[in-house]
């Protein structure tokens, strides 16, 4: 029996513009009124989710891929050190075209301007922006270019078909912010659901109970995933769970 729901957000739950449709905002209510619980787990940071108008549609979320774990009453942070993030962009500003960016708790900060992501220019690289150091990331270099630019204590992934990268904590994961998410309502992996499309949903849709890729995943995630559910922008991940978990 399914007891919670895990959902990735973006190309997931969400459409590739970023809206989540009636429909679905439907069917989350009608598994919550059913017992089922609701959460998240995304490489969002919690910012951009409220922007969305989509926060309070979870119970709990696990976010930028787990360096953030929000759970009733207790938030859980596996952050970067300071030292290990200015030797990362130090390192990466070394790359001819590199655009670099910071995901602080004060917001995101970035070499060079980010319309899309309303990024704050900062001119103090390799130094760090007051406050706490979630991700670190690049567009417009070579996954070996990343990979020395890595320190022992991070590791990265590709994502957006590879034209970005993200360095995070080791501790940072969806997988293990899944674990912290499940543990604090006393659930265990094999009574959840997850949904998702990309590298880092994985482990998540490998180890969980139920693990759907959506249609529009990568084959990596459509190789371990239990069953595929139906395009994003067609509302798979609703229309999976009103057909066979409801």
């Amino acid at each position: 029996m399914i007891k919670a729901l895990i959902f990735d957000l973006d190309n997931t739950l969400l459409r590739a513009d970023k809206t989540m449709s009636e429909y679905t905002g439907r069917v989350l209510v009608r598994c919550r009124e059913r017992g089922i619980h609701v959460f998240a787990a995304s490489a969002r940071p919690e910012r951009t989710i409220r922007e969305f108008g989509i926060f309070d549609e979870f119970e709990a979320l696990v976010t930028l891929n787990g360096a953030r774990v929000l759970t009733p009453g207790r938030e859980l942070v596996n952050a970067i050190g300071r030292e290990s993030g200015r030797r990362i962009v130090a390192g990466l500003l070394q790359i001819s075209g590199a655009v670099v960016s910071v995901e602080m708790s004060g917001g995101i900060y970035a070499s060079a301007p980010i319309p899309e992501w309303n990024a704050n220019v900062f001119t103090g690289f390799p130094g760090l922006p007051d406050g706490t150091l979630y991700k670190v990331l690049v567009s417009g270099a070579k996954e070996r270019e990343v990979r020395a630019a890595a320190t022992e204590d991070t590791y990265f992934t590709a994502i957006e078909g590879g034209r970005l990268y993200q360095l995070m904590s080791r501790e940072a994961t969806k997988w293990n912010g899944v674990r912290e998410m499940l543990g604090a309502f006393g659930l265990i992996p094999e009574e959840c659901a997850f949904f998702g499309d990309d590298f880092d949903d994985v482990e998540c849709v490998k180890n969980c109970g139920v693990g759907v890729a959506m249609e529009n995943a990568i084959d990596e995630v459509k190789a371990v995933a239990d069953a595929i559910a139906g395009h994003c922008d067609d509302d798979g991940a609703a229309r999976f769970v009103e057909e066979r978990i409801l």
